[in-house]
């Protein structure tokens, strides 16, 4: 599954095919599908008023950003296949505690290093970390749902990135050399020496700092230093948006600029069309939390009542297809446990539920293609069913 496979006329006649064999048999008039439908809708709209202006559009530009001016060279030396691993992969798994991104903003900037030149591994770690690792969310864990289920989701996700990425690498190191020989691969490319890498640095910095910034959530009162950030968040953004003003300004050339906004138009394309098709199938199979659609929740919450390797299995693949905002899943897995969600599927579900989603799926998908795709979903399946059997065992 790639772009030229989607733009291929005979996959458009099977994607339209399918479209219509869905309208012509499914029952719309039934209650039930009337409901899964609202409910896709619903948190179609939910998503777009909430994630897109303030989440994924900062992304897109940074993405692009990356795409066109960062230096491809020292990209592929820190992250390519070739680099040093445990540098390499270090950055990568702890990278999410600086982005506090959930599982979809972190797809266009996990694109634009891909094709870059990051080694596959490096840039998984970068794909479940961005998400994963979220300082607040971790800490709201340890306060809501106890601080031994918060210290096990932040070992566990760190652990989970570097082991992840590494496996990727070395299940398909061959075809990641293979990608980075291809010089056909590596296009738009315009390193600049009239502007210094401390330059290009504080021009993306100012980007990651108005996307950070603007979406910073407050602790609910358990923080009082993350509460004042957020009540200053505007001011604070605006100061990245000034820094980041001024650096267009100065430092790039008008045919520099354009082909930014190119770079992020394009990966605005590839993405959103397939988030939005991904969010309305999620929200028509499982609803918003706190709303049942197709899916009701308590048949989710009756299969991982007790600590068996199914329940594990079940949390973690549930986990894996669901959608989480950011710092929704706290609430979300409060409810779950009061319900009666045992403690290693709870382990499980924060492991593989903010890292991926079925929106997430679908965008890797078209990126890394169906075999590798399904190669790192069943790597974080795998990896939080066993994790969530090992902490229900000791606790």
């Amino acid at each position: 599954m790639n772009e030229k496979w989607f733009n291929h006329p005979n996959a458009k006649l099977i994607i339209l095919a399918g479209i219509f064999i869905l309208v012509f048999l499914v029952p719309f008039s039934d209650p039930k599908i009337n409901l899964a439908v609202n409910e896709a809708l619903m948190m179609l709209q939910e998503y777009a008023r909430e994630h897109v202006l303030l989440c994924l559009i900062p992304a897109f530009f940074i993405a692009g950003a990356i795409m066109v001016f960062l230096n491809q060279q020292a990209v592929t030396r820190y992250l390519g296949p070739k680099a040093n691993k445990f540098l390499a992969y270090s950055v990568a798994s702890v990278s999410g505690a600086i982005l506090a991104v959930c599982s979809c903003t972190v797809l266009p900037l996990f694109k634009g290093i891909y094709k870059k030149g990051a080694g596959i591994g490096p840039a998984v770690s970068f794909l479940y970390s961005g998400p994963a690792i979220n300082i607040l969310a971790i800490v709201l864990t340890a306060k809501v749902l106890g601080a031994q289920l918060g210290l096990a989701r932040a070992v566990g996700a760190v652990i989970f990135a570097f082991l992840i990425g590494l496996l990727m690498h070395f299940i398909y190191r061959k075809d990641d050399e293979k990608r980075l020989t291809d010089e056909k691969l590596f296009q738009s490319i315009s390193d600049d020496s009239s502007r210094s890498l401390l330059q290009n640095v504080i021009y993306l910095f100012s980007m990651v700092g108005i996307l950070v910034f603007v979406n910073w959530a407050p602790s609910k009162g358990q923080l009082p230093v993350w509460d004042f950030i957020y009540k200053a968040k505007y001011f604070i953004t605006a100061g990245f948006g000034v820094i980041l003003i001024f650096a267009l300004v100065s430092w790039f050339k008008k045919d520099e600029l354009k082909e930014w906004i190119i770079a992020t138009r394009d990966f605005t394309l590839q993405i959103l069309p397939l988030l939005f098709g991904g969010v309305i199938l999620a929200g028509f199979l499982l609803g918003r939390p706190g709303h049942d659609a197709l899916i009701p929740s308590e048949w989710i919450t009756r299969l991982v009542g007790d600590n068996s390797i199914m329940s594990n299995f079940i949390a973690s693949i549930s986990g894996a297809f669901m959608y989480f905002a950011t710092l929704t899943e706290v609430p979300i897995m409060q409810g779950l446990i009061g319900s009666g969600m045992a403690k290693g599927p709870s382990l499980a579900l924060l492991l593989s539920g903010p890292s991926l989603s079925l929106p997430s799926i679908l965008v890797i998908g078209s990126e890394l293609g169906v075999k590798k795709t399904i190669t790192y979903v069943g790597l974080v399946i795998v990896m939080s069913t066993l994790a969530g059997m090992g902490y229900g065992l000791i606790t």
